[in-house]
């Protein structure tokens, strides 16, 4: 494919989001995404309610649970950001690109899952609970910049706008993952 096709085939897949489109047109692109990103969101609050018994032994867990999904949704919504905006302009390099995100990832992680536990901590007065939030943040927020990677670029491979795609797909599998990972490690460790 030669540079000519390959630009218009780039402009194809990431569509004019500007003020020029027509609502109807928007809502046509965004309504299908929206609607799997409720769908998920319904099956992650089943999820959660498998919880229900570790939930009601300790509720000190929930005070967490704000938290620990900002911080994965925030840290791979600055990655889906950064990188379709690289996928529009090269549309190359992923490999790359996944192996210096799982870096970020992994010291993101690092800091804030320290950070997360030290305040657990500190205000609980309760080692079990603040290591089940520590280690919680460190893996969800090591796991969020590759979901914020991956999913564009599937996207983007299937000749879909991963603007349009990749933030309510890559969100509601990571709410769900950041819960699941969550529950699993407080329910491991303190109980």
């Amino acid at each position: 494919m030669d540079k000519k096709t390959a630009n218009e085939h780039k402009a194809k897949i990431f569509l004019e989001d500007d003020i020029k489109e027509p609502v109807g047109h928007l809502i046509e692109h965004r309504l299908p995404w929206l609607t799997l990103g409720l769908l998920g969101g319904m099956g992650i609050a089943m999820l959660v309610s498998g919880f229900e018994e570790s939930l009601s032994r300790d509720v000190r867990l929930v005070f967490f649970i704000p938290i620990i999904v900002y911080m994965s949704d925030a840290i791979g919504t600055q990655t889906e950001t950064i990188y379709i905006r690289h996928l529009k302009k090269t549309g190359a390099g992923f490999w790359k690109y996944i192996v210096k995100e799982t870096i970020l990832g992994f010291s993101f992680g690092v800091i804030f899952g320290t950070l997360l536990g030290f305040f657990a901590y500190f205000w609980l007065k309760d080692f079990k609970v603040a290591l089940a939030a520590g280690i919680a943040m460190l893996i969800n927020v090591t796991i969020a910049p590759i979901l914020a990677t991956v999913v564009p670029n599937l996207l983007y491979r299937r000749h879909t706008d991963p603007a349009l795609g990749s933030g309510p797909l890559a969100t509601v599998i990571q709410d769900g993952l950041s819960l699941f990972i969550y529950f699993s490690i407080a329910t491991l460790i303190i109980f």
